[in-house]
């Protein structure tokens, strides 16, 4: 697909833009029209004109640039921009931390070739001195360095599931398969994915095998054997096939599902019973006789254990859960019966209520909250105090056409620097939901941005603690707050805490929702909708909540709408 390409494309030219110092709406329009193509789900290749300019933010000149893309695979409005710039100004501004702003400067001022050039001035500390460049950001630039340099060796979950899914579905369309099975740190859904591994059986491996290698995703071919091979995706990821025995794909895919150190586990448990375990099946030690592999099951079983779901296989307790058959029975993307992060074009969003209704009732959903940014978010089109209760009463109208779904009216309320919220109690108590949120001074000190977590956290209108640490993966690192002292305050005041599905946050991460849930903190997960196509984001935040080892009982959008009206308003009647 070339929707990632397309999407990366269009927010570079934004950059480049506001490096000129173009017309901010411009800037503005390139970036909407990034984060929406990204979130698209069908392929913009293959794509009309006319169904492209459906695509909120996108009108006839950004889809003429779109096909001009997937026709050339150039797009000479950017090679043009390029051409304007010094040399290196596209590295500069890559780095996370980097605004245009600083780029221009370094640029005018220093001259640079690439990232590694502005990596040996930062370390010898021959930035600062120039105009608002102290050692401090200097500092920063580093760790942004560091970042952009990870990012090579692991990429987004949400970036790589979609290239793993399209090559999936050309090797079932294409190739004589039998069974194919995404494997390694992708079916684990950890939140960074390193490379791709994928298990198929076929009475005909040798052509699987030419068929991969042939993908038109493939620009490098690094191994060609008859049952395994190597691909290097146009993104630089490394994609490995291998077709395995039939009687052997239950062991191949425990085996290569991983995490190494949960494999360890269980082969430490095979030689205890005078077993072995490997990728091709489970054998008697003694006689080397095979009693198992066909089927994943057949592992745990022969080990005394209960199947231990691929989210979990971690090392983390659950090998000991299994044995004493007591693993959590995990949350289900069809136990969410809601969205309580959802924006509308009362600011940022893309769609009014009707559209977001009917797409979320097509998800089965019974109920929606309507949480557009606060004032304090003036790039997000924030809303006046005026505007929030507007429609609020809008909302309330809006329910009474409605049956067997509800909206729920709230807002995105920004947490401001010193830890008081955009509006004062007399709005927030009128509405049915508050998700409070910081969107600004992400490199304040740990204690300052501790108190302003908080301090949000024990106003008793607030509901939701949203994207709490605030991290981008791959772009922006979790700010610096106790997130102990977050949790312990969350446990005394009642506050549920977010588990954002948007693929590139992911926030509440893993280990914390496991924390929060033996905690006894409510979470819910939400996916920050801004586009009707982002409700499809909720899995992500559901397999987080998976590796987190939660349960349909810990998550509040998993109750009904009765319920959870009730569990909302016991925050607000709290001391």
């Amino acid at each position: 697909m070339k929707n990632q390409e397309i999407a990366k494309l269009f927010n570079d030219i934004a950059d480049l833009l506001e490096l000129k110092g173009e017309n901010p709406f411009r800037v503005r329009a390139y970036r909407r029209a990034s984060q929406n193509i990204e979130g698209f789900a069908k392929d913009l290749a293959e794509t009309p004109e006319k169904e492209l300019m459906e695509i909120p933010g996108i009108g006839k000149d950004l889809a003429g640039k779109i096909i001009e893309y997937v026709k050339t695979g150039r797009l000479s409005v950017y090679e043009e921009l390029r051409k304007q710039m010094p040399q290196g100004i596209a590295e500069i501004l890559s780095i996370p931390g980097i605004g245009p702003k600083t780029a221009r400067l370094i640029s005018m001022k220093i001259k640079i070739k690439n990232i590694d050039d502005l990596e040996r001035l930062a370390k010898e500390g021959k930035l600062r001195g120039l105009p608002g460049i102290q050692a401090k950001t200097e500092e920063n630039i580093l760790k942004g360095i560091a970042m952009v340099k990870r990012r090579t060796e692991r990429q987004p979950i949400g970036r790589v599931l979609p290239i793993a899914e399209d090559i999936l579905g050309q090797l079932k369309n294409t190739a004589p398969v039998k069974e194919i099975f995404l494997a390694g740190s992708l079916r684990r859904w950890k939140d960074t994915i390193k490379d791709i591994d994928i298990l198929a059986t076929s009475g005909a491996p040798k052509e699987v095998m030419n068929v991969f290698i042939h993908l038109p995703q493939a620009k490098d071919v690094l191994a060609h054997g008859t049952t395994k091979s190597s691909i290097v995706t146009r993104e630089g990821l490394q994609v490995d096939l291998r077709v395995v025995a039939e009687n052997s794909l239950g062991s191949a895919l425990c085996y290569f599902t991983g995490s190494k150190e949960h494999n360890i586990r269980l082969r430490e448990m095979a030689l205890k019973k005078g077993l072995k375990v490997n990728e091709y099946g489970i054998f008697k030690t003694a006689t080397g006789r095979k009693i198992g592999g066909r089927n994943e099951d057949d592992i745990y079983k022969a080990l005394g254990l209960l199947f231990i779901p691929p989210e979990i296989r971690e090392d983390h307790g659950e090998i000991e859960a299994a044995a004493a058959g007591k693993l959590p029975e995990l949350i289900d993307i069809e136990d969410i019966k809601g969205d309580l992060h959802v924006h509308t074009k009362w600011s940022d969003g893309s769609h009014d209520f009707e559209e977001l209704v009917s797409s979320a009732k097509k998800k089965g959903y019974e109920y929606i909250a309507i949480t557009d940014h606060s004032k304090g978010l003036g790039i997000a089109r924030g809303m006046s105090e005026e505007q929030v209760l507007k429609q609020n009463r809008e909302i309330k109208e809006f329910n009474k056409k409605l049956k067997g779904f509800k909206l729920l009216s709230g807002i995105e309320v920004d947490i401001r620097s010193d830890g008081t919220l955009d509006y004062p109690a007399k709005v927030l108590k009128e509405l049915d939901i508050v998700v409070a949120a910081i969107h600004s001074g992400f490199r304040q000190g740990r204690e300052q941005l501790t108190k302003r977590l908080i301090s949000a956290m024990k106003n008793p209108h607030v509901s939701v603690i949203a994207h709490p640490t605030g991290r981008l993966i791959g772009e922006r690192d979790a700010y610096d707050a106790d997130m102990a002292e977050v949790l312990k305050t969350a446990v005394e005041t009642g506050t549920a805490i977010e588990i954002n599905a948007y693929p590139l946050r992911l926030d509440l991460n893993d280990i914390y929702a496991k924390r929060a849930k033996e905690m006894g903190i409510p979470l819910v997960i939400s996916t920050d909708t801004h586009m009707t196509s982002h409700f499809g984001y909720m899995i992500y935040g559901v397999s987080v909540a998976k590796r987190g080892w939660l349960e349909k009982r810990d998550v509040l959008n998993t109750y009904d709408y009765e319920t959870l009206m009730k569990r909302l308003a016991a925050k607000k009647k709290s001391p």
